[in-house]
């Protein structure tokens, strides 16, 4: 079963578009919220993106489960923003050692906002593309060089590979004792030592699929291809979708006058 239809349910319109046009519709979106600094046009992308969720078969929870520490670094990065920034307007909050204003409170908004902005629709992208999609697409589409396709094929399929891996360490290693008592030391420690564990199984794991695809003659002489990569008129209303996005965020911090471009 396809790793799209997995995670974003048997029905999901994307998951049936063309990977290449949404790759195309996050870069436009990306883009615009790479150029400028503002709460707007971060704000209009993210409830645009937000309603889009639907369309890729997910919900909120699925979307904390993939991008939880995103999520909290985009959080910790608008409040760390609010604090350095230099102060401007009126003083909201003032501790001594720090002090929030108007002017930093709405720069750290903006940069917080950014951040979920920009992590939402790669969180998306890759809910909703099948690794296998994604890889006829670079290969017969971009034209990229085979071994680079396989190995980001080879990448995304280990990735979540890796996710129940973790899983069955974590389950080994508590079935042993370990890590399922102690202080807050111990417990870092166990943590440490199932990451450890999980780097080796990856790099057997990366070694044995290399192996075996050399084995195969991956990437050398002629391909023919099982599927063929299309375009369709969804991929159009996808990369037009991400125009559209794209543009409204521009116009609406534009028109509330607080675009501002990242290097003023």
């Amino acid at each position: 079963m396809r790793d799209a239809l997995t995670l974003g349910g048997n029905h999901a319109v994307l998951t049936r578009a063309n990977p290449l046009a949404k790759f195309a519709a996050v870069f436009l979106i990306t883009l615009v919220l790479a150029l400028s600094i503002d709460w707007v046009s971060a704000s209009v992308a993210l409830v645009a993106e937000l309603a889009l969720f639907p369309l890729a078969g997910l919900t909120l929870r699925l979307l904390w489960q993939r991008g939880w520490p995103l999520i909290i670094a985009a959080a910790v990065g608008g409040w760390s923003t609010a604090i350095v920034a230099a102060d401007s307007g009126a003083v909201l909050l003032d501790v001594g050692i720090w002090s929030i204003s108007e002017g930093s409170l709405q720069l750290g908004l903006g940069f917080m906002l950014r951040g979920l902005a920009i992590a939402l629709p790669a969180i998306l992208l890759m809910t909703c593309t099948d690794p296998t999609d994604l890889a006829d697409a670079l290969a017969q589409k971009a034209r990229l060089p085979h071994r680079f396709v396989l190995g980001t094929l080879a990448a995304m399929r280990l990735v979540g590979l890796l996710a129940e891996e973790w899983q069955t360490i974590g389950m080994a290693r508590r079935a042993r004792g370990v890590g399922s008592h102690g202080g807050p030391l111990e417990r870092l420690r166990a943590t440490l030592g199932q990451g450890f564990g999980l780097l080796v199984q990856a790099i057997r794991r990366a070694s044995r699929l290399a192996v075996t695809m050399e084995a195969r003659g991956f990437g050398t002489g002629h391909r023919t291809w099982a599927r063929e990569s299309t375009y369709s008129v969804l991929d159009a209303w996808v990369v037009l979708g991400g125009v559209l996005i794209a543009a409204a965020a521009v116009v609406a911090a534009a028109g509330m006058g607080t675009w501002n471009f990242v290097w003023r």
